[in-house]
C-alpha cells in the first residue's frame, strides 16, 4: 500500500477481532513509530504491550479505577470499564515519559510521542490490521500508569486496540484544509 492510499483511507474500525498481529508484524508497527520527528532525540515513548490473559491485567485496574472514582458503580458499569481492555485480541499502551530538558517543553514531548503512534497506526493499516485509539479515564489513572508499570509522570497518549477488521469503519473523506492566511 503506498503512502497516499493508506493516509486516506485510514479509518478507525467498528469492531476488532482475531487474528491480531504477530510478534514480527507488531515488531514493524514498533519500528514504524520510533521514526517519529523528536526534537533533541529523546525517544519519549513508552510502548506496553498487552495479548490475549494480561489484557485481564488492564481491565483489572480500569475497574479499580472506576470504583475509586464512582463507589456506587453497578455492576453492569463496572463489566463494561472491563470490557473496555478486552475489545480487541491486542493492546498497545503507548505513553510519553516526560523529562525536563532545557531545550524540548513537555508538550513537545507529548506531540512526539502521538507521532509515533500515527506512524505506528499507519504500518499497522498498510500491514492489513485495524486499530482503534482510544484513552477516556484510564488514558489518566495513576491506578492504571501504576498496573502498567508506568511512572506517575508519564502521559497516556493513547490506548491502541488493534486486530483485524470484523466491522469497518469509514474514511474521513479528503477535503482541502482551510488556509486562515498566506504571507
Amino acid at each position: 500500500m503506498d503512502l497516499r492510499t493508506a493516509l486516506l483511507s485510514r479509518a478507525s474500525p467498528g469492531k476488532l477481532t482475531e487474528p491480531a498481529p504477530d510478534d514480527a508484524q507488531l515488531e514493524l508497527m514498533l519500528e514504524a513509530a520510533v521514526c517519529a520527528p523528536d526534537h533533541g532525540r529523546l525517544a519519549p515513548w513508552r510502548f506496553v504491550v498487552l495479548r490475549g490473559a494480561a489484557r485481564e491485567h488492564l481491565a483489572t485496574a480500569m475497574e479499580n479505577d472506576l470504583l475509586a472514582r464512582h463507589a456506587a458503580a453497578t455492576a453492569e458499569e463496572r463489566a463494561a470499564e472491563r470490557n473496555k481492555a478486552l475489545r480487541s485480541p491486542l493492546l498497545v499502551v503507548v505513553a510519553a515519559a516526560l523529562h525536563e530538558h532545557p531545550k524540548v517543553p513537555l508538550p513537545e514531548q507529548v506531540m512526539a510521542t502521538a507521532a509515533a503512534v500515527q506512524n505506528f497506526w499507519l504500518q499497522a493499516h498498510a500491514l492489513g490490521f485495524g486499530l482503534m485509539w482510544k484513552t477516556g479515564a484510564a488514558a489518566s489513572s495513576a491506578r492504571v500508569k501504576a498496573a502498567l508499570a508506568l511512572a506517575p509522570t508519564d502521559v497516556i497518549v493513547g490506548i491502541l486496540h488493534l486486530g483485524t477488521v470484523a466491522v469497518a469503519g469509514t474514511p474521513r473523506p479528503p477535503s482541502v484544509a482551510p488556509v486562515t492566511r498566506r504571507l
